[in-house]
């Protein structure tokens, strides 16, 4: 099996991590922390993993993609879209800190394994997770420096382009149930800046501004 110093050696050698920052991030919180107890020993795999409701933990090439094209600085502040296991909001929070990281989950079973799961983060008094559908974003604590949206979109909401700051960037799937493409979005001087970084699969984003649930069932 692998170690957690192998696979980011790995992710550094294919180019999928490019900055210090990311590798320090990806060396500092384990993601076997973040897996269910049954596949630990899948978890320096560089592939996605069951975390149960029908999710998964993304691809680790694929969480050191999101991070690079999101360029998290100290003292930002991150909005993310599907918290899942609560890995890439502690990799964010440790970017960001000591900004703060705001993460939505949708599944109640979801959100209470997360909330145990950040307090092996070292800095989870800046994590919070919101009970709820992200697809609408968190206007409560708009704008943000940064969005990252975990699940694939029909298209990108309108509400989450009204919560990015000026000069922020948002990383959002967008496509298809099972496909999608890869943006990266940045607003800048009020316009929209779209880059498309190639095919993705992600499960469905599900909401008011994602896809219906009775078309996912």
């Amino acid at each position: 099996m692998k170690n957690l110093e192998e696979l980011v050696k790995e992710l550094i050698r294919e180019g999928f991590i490019r900055s210090e920052s990311v590798r320090e991030a990806m060396l500092t919180i384990d993601r076997k922390d973040f897996v269910p107890y049954i596949y630990r020993e899948e978890a320096y795999i560089d592939e996605p993993l069951p975390i149960g409701e029908d999710q998964t933990i993304s691809a680790p090439h694929m969480v050191a993609i999101m991070l690079e094209l999101l360029d998290i600085r100290r003292g930002m502040k991150v909005l993310e879209i599907g918290t899942g296991s609560g890995y890439n909001a502690c990799l964010m929070e440790y970017l960001a800190y000591p900004g703060r990281v705001i993460t939505i989950e949708r599944l109640k079973s979801l959100y209470y394994i997360a909330q145990e799961n950040i307090k092996r983060c070292p800095h989870s008094e800046n994590i919070r997770i919101v009970y709820g559908d992200g697809s609408q974003g968190y206007p409560e604590e708009a704008p943000f420096d940064r969005i990252v949206v975990t699940c694939g979109a029909p298209d990108i909401p309108q509400v989450l382009l009204e919560q990015l700051s000026e000069g922020g960037i948002m990383v959002i799937p967008v496509g298809g149930h099972y496909f999608q493409d890869l943006y990266r979005v940045i607003k800048r001087k009020g316009e929209i800046v779209k880059e498309n970084h190639g095919s993705v699969a992600f499960v469905p984003m599900i909401g008011k501004f994602g896809f219906k649930e009775e078309f996912y069932i």
